[in-house]
């Protein structure tokens, strides 16, 4: 299994700093489709995932629509978060396919209404209770991918034994 995060244009270095740690944690691959709302060499960027930058397996893109152009959502495992989603992230079933992306929109405004709107089956969402806006965005992207690897029996991932064996 491999899993995509696609961050489309991140706005908040540190939650781009927590979710980098993610990626890296489980060999996911970040995408940072800009424009960013800072510049990745940022102090809060760094210092949030400071120890796993070099760990990180990441790809820059100049737009949302060459994103889109490159990695065509039509023929691939493309699944975009949004608190609009027709499907709940964990109803599907993720288990059989050989790659994933999963796409997050920007802190304020999440992801293009019209992109949402075009590929409505493709949306998903975290549930929540009535009159919240949502979820930190690096909360909503270690709960939806770190379901994605259990589904997967967390391929890939290393098993630690306990302390106190």
């Amino acid at each position: 299994m491999k899993l995509n995060i696609v961050l489309v244009e991140p706005e908040i270095p540190q939650n781009t700093g927590n979710i980098a740690r993610t990626c890296a944690a489980i060999g996911a691959k970040l995408h940072l489709v800009y424009p960013l709302g800072f510049s990745i060499s940022e102090r809060e960027v760094k210092r949030a995932g400071l120890d796993y930058w070099d760990k990180l397996d990441i790809e820059e893109h100049t737009s949302f629509s060459r994103f889109l152009e490159k990695y065509k959502p039509e023929e691939n495992n493309m699944f975009f978060v949004t608190t609009k989603g027709k499907n709940v992230y964990s109803d599907v079933d993720y288990s059989k396919m050989d790659e994933v992306f999963c796409l997050f929109g920007k802190e304020t405004k999440g992801l293009p209404e019209d992109v949402l709107k075009k590929y409505l089956d493709k949306t998903i969402r975290i549930p929540m209770r009535e009159h919240l806006r949502s979820l930190n965005l690096s909360n909503s992207v270690a709960i939806v991918a770190y379901d994605i690897f259990r589904q997967c029996d967390f391929y890939n991932m290393e098993e630690i034994s306990s302390y106190f064996d």
